[in-house]
């Protein structure tokens, strides 16, 4: 088979085209991704739910992702960009119907369905985009990452005026976008080929050589990303919920988050841009230090002041994923889809671990109280990017 001259004649231009088709598909794939938190007081109420049962459904989304290494594993020994293709269209058809499931059981099932389509994107996605990004790692992982931030910030606004005109059972209207996104997706990228090593150079010994090199660098990220989860976890998962014991309405609370959401697309954007100017490793130290105390100022916040502090802090919190994602693709290895699959993991375990822990301490302590403890945990972070930075000479 030959292989496309669009992904391996120019390995080291910035490919604007396929970059912005990678981050198309990221944006289609994590609208649907974004359904659960909008609707999710809806669910509690239909399903009898608790705030454990909440964070169960949370969970449940992410489990797939335990197994990322595996799947990193066998995706680069495949063609990627049929992952990219398909997936947007499996979470489409998964995330529509979860306002028709009747039992608590049925829900779960559909939102780890979900969960398998999503590790199945996630994992070969930003690959595809190294491969476009030349030396731009950083721009690249920007515009990819604005695509699940602006997802984030349409899906809500599109589900609640879905429950709002439809009803929570009707939203499975919204399915044929994301069907249509794959056949979009299909025209795009069915001739273009990523450019993979031997099989040779796939063997599972590799695999292990490549773990064991970079264990310490992922442990210093592991350090991060799980101190930041609970912040991070508060807000996506549980803003409209801790809205709505703060007495806001279903419409402010999606409203709020979107608003989150589009400060961090912004964050987002310039965060990976700034880092391949000014070091990633200098740009993630700043946006760690200033991220907590961003929460704790919207904690103490009421009224119309809720909106600016959440613009303030949606831009640091979401501001750190273009930069780690960065970090990972520039590591040099032989398996990209495999150390970007330990990335996933780390964010799997960080999130899905933080959404049980959040739940259950909403139960406990109220999610008043859950989210100052949530913002104090944050801080922990520090240390380990002060690690990193130590480390920056041999981190490109």
């Amino acid at each position: 088979m030959e292989t496309n001259n669009m992904s391996v004649k120019n390995q080291n231009e910035f490919q604007s085209k396929n970059v912005l088709s990678v981050s198309f598909a990221h944006l289609m794939h994590d609208i649907y991704g974004a359904f659960l938190a909008p609707i999710l007081p809806l669910l509690i109420d239909k399903l009898g739910l608790n705030y454990f049962g909440a964070g169960v459904l949370s969970f449940s989304q992410r489990f797939p992702s335990l197994f990322n290494p595996f799947i990193g594993m066998f995706i680069d020994r495949v063609e990627v960009r049929y992952f990219v293709i398909f997936t947007p269209a499996i979470t489409a058809i998964c995330m529509s119907l979860i306002g028709l499931a009747p039992h608590f059981i049925f829900a779960v099932v559909l939102m780890l369905c979900m969960g398998v389509s999503s590790a199945f994107f996630h994992v070969p996605a930003p690959v595809m985009v190294k491969n476009f990004s030349g030396k731009l790692t950083g721009r690249g992982m920007s515009f990819y990452m604005v695509g699940g931030e602006l997802a984030r910030t349409l899906g809500p606004i599109a589900v609640i005026g879905a429950v709002s005109l439809w009803s929570l059972e009707g939203m499975y209207r919204l399915m044929p976008f994301g069907l249509a996104a794959s056949g979009f997706l299909w025209i795009r990228f069915k001739d273009v080929e990523i450019q993979r090593k031997s099989a040779k150079e796939n063997r599972g010994e590799g695999f292990k050589k490549t773990f064991k090199k970079h264990l310490n660098f992922f442990i210093l990220i592991a350090g991060i990303v799980f101190s930041r989860a609970f912040m991070k976890t508060a807000i996506i998962y549980f803003l409209p919920t801790y809205l709505d014991v703060r007495g806001e309405s279903l419409w402010f609370g999606g409203m709020s988050l979107s608003v989150f959401e589009i400060a961090g697309v912004a964050g987002t954007f310039l965060a990976g841009n700034l880092s391949d100017r000014f070091g990633k490793v200098n740009t993630l130290l700043i946006v760690t230090l200033i991220t907590p105390l961003t929460m704790l100022l919207f904690i103490y916040t009421a009224g119309f002041w809720v909106l600016p502090v959440l613009v303030i802090m949606g831009f640091f919190i979401l501001a750190t994923g273009p930069v780690l994602l960065a970090l990972v693709m520039d590591q040099a290895t032989e398996h990209q889809s495999f150390t970007n699959s330990i990335f996933m993991t780390i964010n799997f375990l960080s999130a899905s671990l933080t959404s049980l822990i959040i739940g259950q301490m909403g139960d406990w302590i109220g999610l008043i109280e859950t989210y100052k403890v949530s913002a104090y945990i944050a801080l922990l972070a520090i240390p380990f990017v002060i690690a990193l930075y130590r480390k920056r000479k041999v981190l490109r």
